[in-house]
């Protein structure tokens, strides 16, 4: 019994370890293309995906973005796997949420 508990212990610190690199790897990706589409001074605040996402070849994210003290949140879909393929598409799926920074004086 207690191998098996060990096991399930090194598996899930594992698959905890993929889950966050999976994050990492995803707001890289999306920053890359912010960037190659001139948006750098877009800065993203969140990535939100399930929890099976990392062992997926498509996924739906969503990710917080903010300019200028306006927020919006974006619905993407990745196509094929930022950890394991030389292949990744990052397109946009829609738009769950815009809250726009109001500034006064300037």
């Amino acid at each position: 019994m207690g191998k098996l508990f060990s096991l399930i212990v090194v598996v899930a610190l594992g698959y905890a370890g993929v889950y966050f690199y999976y994050g990492v790897v995803v707001e890289r990706e999306i920053q890359e293309q912010l960037d190659d589409r001139g948006l750098s001074s877009v800065s993203i605040d969140d990535v939100e995906y399930d929890l099976l996402a990392p062992v997926s070849t498509s996924a739906e994210i969503a990710v917080t973005v903010t300019y200028r003290g306006s927020q919006a949140t974006l619905d993407l879909a990745v196509q094929g796997h930022p950890l394991f393929s030389d292949e990744v598409t990052v397109e946009f799926d829609g738009l769950q949420a815009l809250r726009l920074g109001i500034s006064f004086g300037q």
